[in-house]
This record gives structure tokens, sequence and C-alpha cells, in this order.
């Protein structure tokens, strides 16, 4: 049962891209970008070919968790500008055929939302029962051992008497999806924004709304599935958008349940198993295990697999939370220009909605601050102090946040080699990572054979080619250390991908039978024209052949 080809949503077809607006552009000068500034840059986006933006948070919000802690879900932070700034956002972006997709962050508000202000001022209170109350335990400490993602225990105590639940920092109280008030206000909200013409939504950890706390149930709780549905069926139905869930904790085997096509709830989830395969230790993302290309490639597949026939795929390497790509996967001094064409290459011609990371275009590499002044992200703080009282020197943290910290991927945008990157004429509200000299949009605008260029082709590839979009997808050489390599296959033609993913040269022996000739569509070094039994790869080589297939066994 595949996907109809000629009635595939609109999202199928095109290629996402995430801003982070505090670090994108800003347009007057205090340091910090803003709405203006984005729609300054929708030539760029239009020109990269970008079919929709997904916007970090720009909603009201003290900022304490750089915007994902919302105090109003109807106004526009100021420092990112109007409700007039936004609509011309929407109305502008729609006008070059891009969608703008908000981040829906509905697990928890800001403490200062008025909800939050009018549930804490009294037991009482109407709104009471819209966030998640309970009473300490018989020795006065939280109600549970439930921690908190940013680090410490998920309950702090309210004047009141009572513990309220906040999974993420203390002024991020958790909103109680059980109330059935507080559910229909939360649909409301979504359609006011659908009605503003938005493209859709991406749903912040959306995995949590399901959550069964007195019995220590946070992730896939026993009323998420139901939650999702009735949330799209009062909101989303009947209307062309696309809905993104957030689902760290997703799983081939529950993927479906989320976007299953008869499922009635999201177009498709983020899941980051690939990610977090790699954070087993004791510290996590904070101390990672060496990178290992053959699980990684097993997770990717699994995926792959598991969406072939229902579902879709979300594609991504970076995002706001996770470091740069190249820095993370390639490399950002010898090899960056090559290493970044070989993640897009392999990522690109996957199945599913590919998402670029702000900067990610340009191979932006990780700031690596040598100092901890130099970071300002919440949970990076938390967890200098938590790690260093715990005992851990201050260089061996700095070493781990270089790597790990959300900061790496929200230094600002690098547009030109000139001050500030051409991000402000102001003090940018995180430093610049000062390689913009070499890597900028500016510099790459007119270059054939930029990181830009690349990305461009490859956007415009699976906006032209059916077979990208909805061709199987057949892992080659799994067990292979070095090299990534699969095969699309639709209607007769078929498509081979194969990348060095290391700064060495290999060699690699192809499975018997798929020598051939063909037309390569895309690559990062000498064109190549033939498979053969056995290649030389040079260091990151990555490219694509078309070509008839050489044995008539496909899937349709």
């Amino acid at each position: 049962m595949g996907m109809d080809t000629d009635n595939a949503p609109w999202w199928t077809r095109a290629t996402g891209y995430q801003i982070y607006p505090r670090s994108f552009q800003d347009s007057d000068g205090d340091g910090i970008g803003d709405l203006r500034g984005i729609i300054s840059r929708l030539d760029y986006l239009a020109g990269l070919g970008i079919g929709f933006v997904w916007l970090s948070p720009v909603y009201a919000s003290p900022m304490c968790d750089m915007g994902y802690d919302i105090s109003d879900y109807r106004a526009i932070a100021p420092e990112f500008g109007t409700m007039g700034d936004m609509d011309r956002l929407i109305a502008e972006a729609r006008a070059r055929d891009i969608g703008i997709v908000m981040d829906l962050v509905v697990n928890h508000t800001s403490d200062r939302h008025a909800w939050f202000e009018e549930a804490r001022a009294s037991r009482d209170a109407a709104r009471r029962d819209w966030y998640v109350w309970r009473d300490p335990a018989p020795d006065g400490g939280p109600p549970n051992d439930l921690q908190s993602t940013f680090g410490g225990p998920a309950w702090t105590l309210d004047a009141s008497g009572q513990y309220y639940l906040h999974l993420f920092d203390r002024h991020q109280p958790d909103l109680n999806w059980d109330n059935p008030a507080m559910r229909a206000e939360i649909h409301a909200m979504m359609r006011w924004w659908f009605d503003r013409g938005i493209a859709g939504f991406r749903m912040d950890v959306i995995d949590l709304i399901g959550k069964d706390v007195d019995r220590g149930v946070t992730v896939d709780g026993p009323e998420l599935h139901d939650r999702i549905r009735e949330m799209m069926q009062a909101t989303a139905a009947g209307r062309d958008v696309v809905t993104v869930g957030e689902a760290w904790s997703a799983t081939p085997e529950t993927a479906l349940l989320y976007c299953g096509r008869d499922r009635g709830e999201l177009s498709m989830i983020f899941q980051f198993a690939h990610i977090t395969r790699f954070w087993g230790g004791p510290r996590g993302k904070w101390a990672p295990e060496p990178f290992d290309l053959v699980e990684f490639k097993r997770v990717l597949d699994r995926w792959q697999a598991a969406l072939a026939e229902d579902g879709w795929n979300s594609l991504f390497w970076s995002n706001h939370d996770l470091p740069r790509a190249v820095s993370a996967y390639g490399d950002p001094g010898r090899w960056r220009v090559r290493s970044a064409k070989m993640l897009a290459t392999v990522l690109h011609l996957m199945k599913g909605t590919p998402f670029v990371y702000q900067g990610e275009e340009l191979g932006m590499a990780n700031a690596g601050f040598g100092s901890i002044d130099a970071y300002r992200d919440v949970e990076t703080l938390n967890m200098h102090r938590l790690m260093t009282e715990g005992g851990m020197s201050d260089a061996e943290f700095l070493a781990g946040a270089a790597i790990s910290s959300r900061d790496n991927a929200r230094t600002p945008m690098q547009w030109t080699d000139g001050a500030q990157a051409g991000f402000t004429t102001g003090t940018p509200w995180i430093g610049v990572n000062p390689d913009h000299r070499q890597v900028n949009a500016a510099a790459q605008l007119d270059d054939p054979d930029s990181v830009l260029a690349h990305y461009r082709r490859l956007i415009a590839l699976r906006r032209e080619m059916d077979l990208i979009v909805f061709g199987s997808y057949t892992p080659l050489v799994p067990d292979h250390p070095a090299v990534f390599a699969y095969r699309r296959d639709l209607h007769g033609e078929a498509l081979t991908v194969i990348a060095n993913w290391t700064g060495e040269e290999v060699s690699l022996d192809l499975p018997p039978g798929m020598e051939t000739a063909g037309t390569c569509l895309i690559t990062n070094c000498e064109r190549r024209d033939r498979l053969d039994t056995r290649m030389n790869l040079a260091p990151y080589e990555a490219f694509a052949l078309l070509h008839a297939p050489s044995s008539p066994a496909r899937r349709d």
C-alpha cells in the first residue's frame, strides 16, 4: 500500500528550513534577530528552493528557555516584532510559495502566563486544574521522584502548599491535558493561527501530553494518541496543512501510531534514535560514546523500513537543540565543504521530508566556546552547575559543551565576512563564530561549487523527481564501517547513493551484479558515470547515479 503519488500531500516534495529567529537576522540593531529580519531574507530562502519554514517560537515570552516558555500564545514577543510583522511574514512567504510553520509548545507554558498566574493565586481558582498540582509527600518533599530534563526535581513547591509539575525548567509549568476546558482553549488558539494563514505546526515534545504522573509515566502515556487525534480533528481537519510532532520517545514500532495515514494524527514525526543512540553513558550527551556508522545506519534503515508503506519520515541531522551537522559527523577543518556536501547528499536523497537547519546549507560549524560565560542556554548553564558541583572540572565540562551544547546551533547566521557576520549592526545576544570570515552566504551565493549550491541542487531534484520522493529504499553494504550507501527504486528507475563517511580514502566492494552505467545526478568530487564491483572513494566522496535497475526485482 504505497502512497498515491498523483495525490500526495504538498509536503512530501517540499524541503523544510528551520529558523531560530533570535539568531537569523536582526533588522533594528538590538542584537536580537526578528521578524522583519526574516522577511528581508525570504528571497534567499526562495532561491534555495525552500517549501516551508519551521519558525522556532516567536510568541510573547520571558525567554527563560528562549521562547519555549510562552506567556501569551496570541501575542508576539516585542524583541521579535509585532503581530503586523507576523502577518506580513506569512503573506510575503506565501507570495514566494513558502509556508510558515509555527512552533506549537503546549506541554507547558511560562509561569508568567495569565493562566498560571490565575491558577497559582488560589487552590479554588477556575484555572487551577489547568496545571498539574499535587500535595507534598508525607515527609514534605516532592510527590514523587520525577526529574526535570534540565536537571533536578520536576516538582516545585508553591506558596499554596502544593507542588506543581515542570518536566523542564521551574518557570515552565506543565499543562494538565486531562482538563477538557484547557484542551478546548488550546484548540481554539490553534484554529486562530490557522485562520491567519500559517501552513502548519511543529509540535514541541508532543509525546509528553498524555502523561500519568501518579504512575511516573511522562512519555507515551495512556491518553497520548487520543489527545493528538482530538486536537487534529478540532483544528486541522479539512485544512491543507503539515503537522510535525517532536517525539523523543518514538520507536519504529510506535511511529505509525503518530503518522499512519488512517490514524487522524500527524503528517510526520521528528524522532531522535539516530542521535540518542550515542548518548548511552551516565553523562548522556555531555560525554557521548564514539560515533559508529554501522549503528547509525542500522537506526536510520530501521526507520525507513518501518515507514516504507505507510506514514512518513522527517529527515534531519541538526536543529536548534543539536550540534552543527558538519561538526557532529563531518570535518569542519580540512574537509568542511566536501563533508558538508556528503551529509546533504545522504540525507536529501532518502525517503521523507528533509529539514535544513539555518546555516547548515553553508557548512556552519559548532562555535565551541572556551568559557562558560559565553553560553546563554539554560540547559547548559544548569548542567554546568550540577556537574561541577558533582566534581567535574570546568575544562572537562567545556569540552563536552563544545560538542553538545544547544548554543552551538544558536550562534548568529553567517551572512557576510563583515562585522558580526552581517547578522546585526549592534552587539549580538550571543557571540558570532569567528569562522564567518570564511564561511558565509555572500561568499557562496554565486559559487557553483559551494555547499549552498549543492543544497540548492538537491532541493530542486526532490521537487522534480518522483523517484526521490516516493521510491523504495534499500540499504546497501549495511555492515561497511565507512560507507553509507542505499538504493531508491520506482517504476523501473533506480538511484544509487554512495557516500564515504570518513576523511580517508576507502575501498568499496559492491554486491555482485550491481556494476552498471548510469547518469551522475550529483557529486561532490569528480563525476562518475558507472558503478563498478570495486570502487575507491575519495575522502568524504558522495554521489548519486541514476540508472535502469539491473534486476527486475523491485517493490512497488
